[in-house]
């Protein structure tokens, strides 16, 4: 069976009454790999929606995200404030498989529109809070000489640094492997930069990964410690 197929027999087989219902994810790009899933939205009546589960159908690893259409546009408006809206994504760019009564393709449309507009401006105080964190682990990788501390450090540095790099782009953000794509768009070559100053600090010079997390840095101000407050603390 393939991901078409399974996708649609899945939806049938768990929510039948489905008023629609999207395939995202890799598995409907040229980035599909072999342990790629079906990633599903479901747009359902009520309940049980909204809900999200993971399962095995026909040998597919399957991500069902289920929604009724208010609770759709709930998860959207609290995704969008985080300027990282997986469920966005998936409607804009996945596959509608199935719509009884056309609110797959408004919501598709939404999602297309909301796309195409950006996500909301960054706070000026979370962009200091970026280069807060990063100047502090930048002293922690000067101070250490610990390799498992190390491979901590450099690991989160590259990952705020991609983050940073996204946010002062003014792009989507995202995580994991969708951090990396984000970046090819917005900061080509960075990612290259920063897998190269990752392994050079497990081989034991830092000076290229802090070269180019300063160079990021320096388009949100350079860094910031010294005269950063925030009220309350976690």
């Amino acid at each position: 069976m393939d991901a078409i197929e399974a996708a649609r027999a899945v939806v049938d087989d768990k929510h039948p009454e489905a008023r629609a219902a999207f395939l995202g994810g890799s598995v409907v790009t040229g980035r599909r790999t072999a342990t790629s899933d079906l990633d599903i939205v479901v747009l359902l009546h009520g309940a049980p929606a909204p809900y999200r589960a993971s399962l095995l159908y026909a040998d597919w690893p399957v991500e069902m995200f289920v929604h009724t259409e208010a609770t759709w546009h709930v998860y959207v408006e609290r995704e969008l404030r985080k300027r990282r809206s997986p469920l966005l994504w998936m409607c804009a760019d996945g596959l509608l498989l199935f719509d009884t009564d056309g609110l797959g393709a408004r919501l598709a449309a939404q999602a297309r529109n909301l796309i195409a507009a950006g996500p909301p401006s960054v706070l000026a105080e979370e962009i200091d809070d970026r280069r807060y964190a990063i100047t502090d682990l930048l002293d922690d990788l000067a101070g250490s000489h610990d390799q498992s501390e190390l491979l901590f450090i450099a690991t989160e540095l590259v990952r705020r640094t991609g983050e940073l790099a996204l946010a002062v782009g003014g792009s989507w953000g995202g995580g994991g492997k969708w951090l990396a794509r984000r970046l090819e768009t917005v900061a080509p070559g960075l990612n290259t930069r920063l897998h190269h100053g990752l392994q050079e600090v497990l081989s034991g010079t830092a000076e290229p990964l802090v070269t180019v997390v300063d160079e990021v840095l320096s388009q949100a101000g350079g860094r910031l410690w010294v005269g950063y407050e925030r009220a309350g603390f976690p």
